[in-house]
C-alpha cells in the first residue's frame, strides 16, 4: 500500500497529536484554549469521525482518548499563536 503524502496515512485513536493537528487545520483560531476545553465530548467525537483517513470507530472511543486529543489541540493552538 503506497502513500502519496503524509495526509494519506491512516489515523486512529492513539494518534492524539495527528488528530489535534487535523482539528486545528479545520477550525484554526475559531477555538481558543478555553473554548476547546468546553467542547462537549459528543461534538468532539463527531468531528474526529469526520477526519479524512480516520479509521477509528465510535465504539473504540473513550474519555481518555478524548481528553488527550483536547489537550493536544490546545498545544497545537498555542504553537500557532
Amino acid at each position: 500500500m503506497g502513500f502519496k503524502d503524509i495526509d494519506d496515512f491512516p489515523i486512529n485513536w492513539p494518534d492524539h497529536e495527528d488528530i489535534a493537528m487535523k482539528l486545528y487545520e479545520r477550525f484554526g483560531d475559531d477555538f481558543g484554549e478555553g473554548k476547546i476545553y468546553r467542547i462537549r465530548f459528543t461534538e468532539l467525537l463527531s468531528w474526529i469521525l469526520e477526519i479524512k483517513n480516520f479509521e477509528g470507530k465510535r465504539e473504540e472511543s473513550n474519555e481518555a482518548h478524548l481528553e488527550q486529543i483536547q489537550a493536544q489541540w490546545v498545544y497545537e493552538w498555542r504553537d500557532n499563536q
